[in-house]
């Protein structure tokens, strides 16, 4: 029973909606075109600044600048207690969702879940943003060049919530 209900959530959805605006004398048809037609226009206005974030992800990646990266900070982010294997983790969530998810799943698969790092790992993962994607792709909707402070204020939020993943998974946890 419980399937077939939310199965069928999203069409009684959109048959409610449709009878609304019957009854309100909307013209349902002409608006759903109109709103298609605008939804499209918005995708061929994010398509240009997206592909280019993609392949500049797959460049990085394919480049195998990550294992340079990771080399080069290790030193560093032990300062902070970030364990050397989240390097990659943390360079890559920025620009990629899907490279981030891969690399977290790795971390997981070798680590574990319930370790110190595995748990510094699902912090991060749900704590900070693709910020370089977000911007390309909202920035990029409509139609903004300049990102002015936008970069900042993300990439300095996301530093604080590595910093705080770190901090709140060792107070409660270890």
């Amino acid at each position: 029973m419980g399937n077939y209900l939310s199965s069928s959530l999203v069409p009684l959805i959109l048959l409610i909606i449709v009878c609304y605006g019957m009854i309100k004398g909307v013209k349902v048809y002409e608006w759903f075109i109109e709103g298609a037609k605008d939804g499209l226009k918005v995708c061929v206005r994010i398509f240009p600044p997206l592909l280019a974030m993609l392949v500049a992800v797959r460049i990085f990646k394919d480049a195998n600048l990550l294992n340079l990266l990771n080399n080069f900070f290790a030193p560093i982010v032990s300062l902070i207690g970030l364990p050397k294997e989240l390097v990659p983790l943390v360079f890559i969530k920025p620009l990629s969702g899907s490279g981030a998810l891969g690399i977290f799943t790795e971390i997981i698969n070798t680590v574990g879940a319930d370790t110190k790092t595995g748990l510094i790992a699902s912090v991060i993962m749900g704590g900070t943003e693709t910020i370089f994607y977000t911007i390309t792709v909202y920035f990029g909707a409509v139609g903004i060049k300049k990102i002015r402070h936008t970069l900042w204020g993300a990439v300095m939020a996301d530093l604080v919530a590595i910093i705080m993943a770190i901090f709140m998974t060792n107070l409660l946890f270890f």
